[in-house]
């Protein structure tokens, strides 16, 4: 989450069963072998969880066309998005009456460097991908050195990064991974403001700005590193916000772009009132149509998804309920036909000593708001896949 979020703040198991689809020459054999797929994968995640084999090991895949995955980043309690619960996924989707095909949490590296295991394999233990964001910094203001996007150039985190890959090679069913979540806003320390913004003659391309440059390479370089140790069981997703900021042609999120070599989907970020103090709100439809043509000039075969939306109670300038069934009725309605998928951000958090004040995007706080989500997922749920589709990639 970024925007105008604040620097700080307070903040039964069911089947495993990822829905795989190995196929094996068109996309209705994927359909016929569905349901004999899907029980070998739940045999052998409870067994033992390896699906690795000599042709790589399964990844997810987009949905078939006119289909959805629906997410969450279902919430924690400390606002550091790495300590959410079996039972906050629960919550989440008993109050909108449909499963989710991922869970987006954060990996803190200043907490620790070493693959999630824990967490990734209790969201897999859900029938649920598990999204990471790698949040390479050390939450604070200032200079990173240690965890910076020179010390991922310079090499000092290849160690690190090839171990993280190990991990997530054993691991061997499918993950999606993004490493420099909004990177065109200023609001994260991986935003090319913090390295050259737009000079042009301090890294690499002489013709490009290079703050984005930079951010670019060290994406390109964790990638490269962590295929090299076979963790072909990723989704490498390149994240970017609707709203460049600083909004300088240099900040432009296309500049950040590492490749198509190296990403295999593209997310965007889209967040009404984040604070009940807010006084003014654009609405998703405004915002997506404004950033959907510039993603489809970027990549023209990559699949986009809605990484995190959200719209908080108690701000005069938007209603939840209304923010969101209005964004849900455009994704569910196909508005932006690259668009295969969503999650809302279930969260809440104080800003400041005055309750009032609190921030709640949370379904289970706002009976409204779930009812949205609720008829319009029950409306369109021919649409929403209940499980991912996995291939060997």
């Amino acid at each position: 989450m970024g925007g105008t979020r604040p620097t700080s703040r307070i903040q039964p198991q069911r089947q495993v069963a990822l829905g795989v689809a190995t196929v094996l020459g068109s996309r209705k054999h994927a359909d016929v072998s569905l349901s004999l797929v899907v029980a070998l994968l739940f045999a052998l995640t409870v067994a033992g969880g390896a699906t690795e084999t000599k042709k790589g090991m399964a990844r997810l895949q987009a949905p078939l066309p006119g289909k959805l995955y629906h997410g969450v980043y279902p919430g924690g309690v400390t606002g550091e998005e790495d300590d959410l619960t079996p039972a906050d996924v629960r919550a989440y989707e008993q109050q909108v009456g449909r499963k989710v095909a991922w869970v987006y949490f954060s990996h803190n590296w200043n907490k620790g460097r070493a693959f999630p295991r824990r967490t990734a394999e209790w969201i897999r233990s859900l029938g649920a991908v598990p999204f990471v964001r790698l949040m390479i910094y050390d939450r604070r203001e200032g200079p990173q050195p240690s965890l910076s996007v020179e010390a991922i150039l310079s090499g000092k985190l290849d160690a690190d990064l090839r171990q993280w890959a190990a991990e997530a090679r054993r691991f061997a069913t499918p993950l999606m991974v993004e490493y420099g979540t909004e990177c065109n806003g200023y609001w994260f320390p991986w935003n090319g403001l913090h390295y050259g913004a737009g000079e042009t003659q301090g890294f690499g391309n002489p013709h490009k700005s290079d703050g984005p440059e930079r951010f670019a390479a060290a994406y390109r370089r964790i990638v490269t590193l962590m295929r090299a140790e076979g963790a072909d069981n990723i989704t490498w997703v390149f994240h970017v916000d609707t709203q460049d900021d600083p909004e300088q042609p240099w900040n432009r999120f296309q500049n950040y772009y590492p490749g198509g070599d190296v990403v295999d989907w593209i997310a965007v970020s889209a967040y009404g009132p984040q604070r009940p103090t807010d006084r003014e709100a654009r609405s998703f439809r405004k915002m997506m149509d404004r950033c959907y043509p510039r993603l489809e000039a970027l990549a023209k075969d990559k699949p986009v998804i809605v990484a995190e939306f959200g719209c908080t109670a108690g701000s005069r300038a938007a209603d939840p309920s209304e923010w969101a069934g209005a964004a849900m009725d455009d994704l569910l309605r196909r508005r932006w036909p690259r668009m295969i998928g969503f999650s809302w951000w279930n969260e809440r958090w104080e800003n400041d000593d005055d309750p009032k004040h609190n921030t709640t995007m949370r379904v289970q706080d706002l009976p409204s708001l779930a009812a949205a989500f609720k008829t319009r997922l029950t409306a369109h749920q021919e649409r929403i896949l209940t499980r991912p589709l996995v291939a060997a990639p």
